[in-house]
């Protein structure tokens, strides 16, 4: 059973942009919504209601949801005649809180959302893809009632169960052996024996810098510069700057492997966080000077007279279609503010350039050309039209005008978004009433647990190997001796390294991200999808990394489409060739070598995506899982061997 969102309707306004915000993740369970009720149409016609007032969101069921994928056999004869929807005050005047726990009507009413935010804002090349953020949490987090209620949940209790006979396991051959629980605890003496207060340093030192980008918007948005002309290249530059300087600082300080994931997993996190922001402020701030020279215009338009007959020189009056486009036809601007496209660029300042409506208007008052009375009025709707659409277009996600752009450059505000768990920037977010301090205890208490887990097991397991072939490899051994060596390196590091690769994505999306989420009140926890069910490679590189995902996707995937006009292929490939050139660099900081493999390997996901597409593959969901978790189960060894023997 699939329900479409058939329509939303009587939206209160009052100067702020609709609360509904969002990530891509599916698994919302809350949303803000300024209606008042939502009405809910079954199959057979009947209808179950829960209104406040009377205004609402229809949501009507249909046969199928046609921007879904159609509903397969066992779908088909699971028909449900009702689903539960609390709706709750929010504790503000017009605003309620909307619960449901059924994953389908939570996966439909976001895509019918953004759905609608498309139809709204037109599909224009924008500059920024428009994200959605709504209140949800992750799946293994105790919060989520689909997480506590799931069928698999014994599977999870038994995964940490075998965790804590491993860890015992291990601690007994230490004493067996070595006398001590903790045996020689190398990594341990590698993460805090050197240079750890120098880390901490470097890495306050990094986070403090990047406010760099907040001075630069702040000059941009008092006149000092502006972002169409050297402000992209000064941020551009820095951040170059920014990525270089901290890499050096490892090389230089000859810092184990332990320190370099750390600093260099984080110089990335905050070179995107830089990125977001600073592109995000430096589009509106093109928006607002447009919207200041046509608040300039407007001016000069009420200082002119009208003539009673227009000179030889005056412009053409708009056409019809012109009128019904701009909301000239004597409607008001808020009426037609939803029905029609801006009609030039929002981020254009050159109207003598600029090929629109707006631009003509625009420079048929520059040049003070002679307009009769019907020409004024016309031209002065057009006017206010685009100044509200322009409005709009800067309180963005904003519920009050308070943190509207430019009233958002500020250094709470900085350091707010410093600290989300998300590299997508935005003016405003969802957030919690509260902080949950025992949630905060729970979950930072569980990401030392998990890290110590990893260090136990890299100690045990992964250690030994790679000492091994270093040694192998200082004793003389040539290539082809050591090739020999690579099965074996592999085969013992399948096991231990799938295992650090499902904690480390653990501790780092389950529990790192919701303590910072829960401290910050940041309401959307959707920092991973089902990642473990991919059938793709894309589908993989979608879920398992929502944060980072949706940042690609704005400011790569469709800044190239909007700002190089490149194609759909065209922005997948760069997308790609980006994030594989990201993980290699990774990869020359570890080992202090350039060989390609990892490079190699992620440009190949690109015709590993392709390929589930063909009709050898499609429908066929059990081989693409096993695809997926083959390569997922073989590609970490393979590539840890290689970059050690090679």
């Amino acid at each position: 059973m699939s329900y479409a969102l058939s329509g939303l309707a009587s939206r209160k306004r009052s100067g702020s942009e609709d609360s509904w915000s969002s990530s891509e993740g599916r698994d919302a369970s809350m949303l803000n919504v300024e209606t008042a009720g939502i009405v809910a149409t079954s199959r057979s016609g009947a209808s179950t209601t829960s209104t406040a007032s009377d205004e609402g969101v229809v949501l009507e069921a249909s046969r199928h949801n046609t921007a879904e994928k159609p509903p397969n056999n066992k779908e088909k004869g699971r028909r449900r005649k009702s689903v539960q929807i609390i709706i709750e005050e929010s504790g503000k005047k017009g605003r309620y809180t909307l619960t449901a726990d059924d994953p389908e009507f939570q996966d439909i009413v976001r895509s019918s959302i953004e759905r609608e935010a498309s139809k709204l804002s037109g599909k224009s090349r924008n500059r920024f893809r428009d994200l959605v953020f709504t209140r949800q949490f992750t799946t293994f987090d105790r919060q989520n009632p689909r997480g506590a209620h799931s069928p698999f949940y014994g599977f999870f209790t038994l995964f940490w169960l075998a965790m804590a006979l491993l860890l015992v396991k291990i601690a007994a051959n230490n004493w067996r052996n070595q006398g001590s629980v903790f045996g020689r605890a190398e990594i341990l003496h590698l993460m805090v024996d050197r240079d750890l207060m120098v880390m901490i340093l470097t890495d306050g030192g990094m986070a403090f810098s990047t406010v760099f980008g907040l001075v630069l918007q702040r000059a941009i948005a008092r006149g000092y510069l502006t972002w169409g002309g050297a402000g992209w290249i000064i941020q551009s530059l820095w951040e170059v700057f920014f990525v270089v300087s901290v890499i050096s600082v490892s090389f230089y300080r000859e810092w184990s492997w332990t320190h370099t994931v750390f600093i260099v997993l984080h110089v990335f996190v905050l070179l995107m966080k830089q990125h977001s922001y600073s592109f995000y402020n430096g589009y509106l701030s093109r928006v607002y000077r447009r919207r200041k020279l046509l608040e300039q215009k407007l001016e000069q338009l009420e200082e002119m007279e009208a003539q009673e007959t227009p000179g030889d020189t005056s412009p053409t009056p708009p056409t019809e279609e012109a009128i019904s486009a701009t909301g000239m036809d004597g409607a008001s601007p808020s009426t037609k503010l939803h029905h029609r496209r801006s009609i030039g660029p929002k981020y254009s300042t050159n109207f003598s350039k600029e090929q629109s409506e707006i631009a003509t208007m625009a420079k048929a008052i520059e040049a003070r050309e002679p307009l009769n009375a019907e020409q004024i009025q016309a031209f002065t709707r057009g006017l206010e039209t685009e100044i509200t659409i322009l409005d709009e277009e800067l309180r963005g996600k904003c519920t009050t005008t308070g943190n509207c752009y430019p009233n958002n450059l500020t250094l709470p505000n900085f350091i707010d978004w410093t600290c989300l768990p998300t590299l997508v920037y935005e003016l405003e977010y969802p957030r919690q009433d509260h902080i949950n301090w025992w949630y905060v205890a729970e979950k930072a208490a569980a990401t030392l647990g998990v890290i110590w887990i990893m260090i136990i097991i890299s100690q045990a397991y992964i250690y030994p190997v790679v000492i091994e072939v270093v040694r192998q490899k200082e004793a003389g051994l040539t290539l082809d001796q050591r090739w020999k060596e690579l099965p074996w390196v592999v085969s013992d590091m399948l096991f231990p390294l799938l295992l650090e690769q499902l904690l480390a994505w653990y501790v780092i999306w389950e529990c790192l991200l919701n303590v910072l989420a829960e401290l910050t009140r940041f309401a959307d926890r959707g920092f991973y999808g089902d990642w473990w069910n991919s059938v793709s490679w894309d589908q993989y590189a979608r879920d398992w990394n929502r944060p980072v995902h949706n940042f690609l996707l704005r400011h790569v995937y469709h800044s190239s489409i909007s700002a190089f006009h490149l194609s759909k292929m065209g922005a997948t490939f760069v997308t790609f060739l980006l994030s594989a050139v990201v993980h290699e660099l990774l990869m020359f900081c570890l080992f202090k070598k350039v060989r390609g493999y990892l490079f190699a390997l992620q440009l190949s996901q690109i015709p590993l995506a392709a390929l589930s597409k063909t009709r050898v593959m499609r429908g066929r969901d059990t081989l693409g899982n096993i695809i997926f978790w083959v390569g997922l189960f073989i590609g970490p060894s393979l590539i840890t061997g290689l970059y050690l023997i090679v």
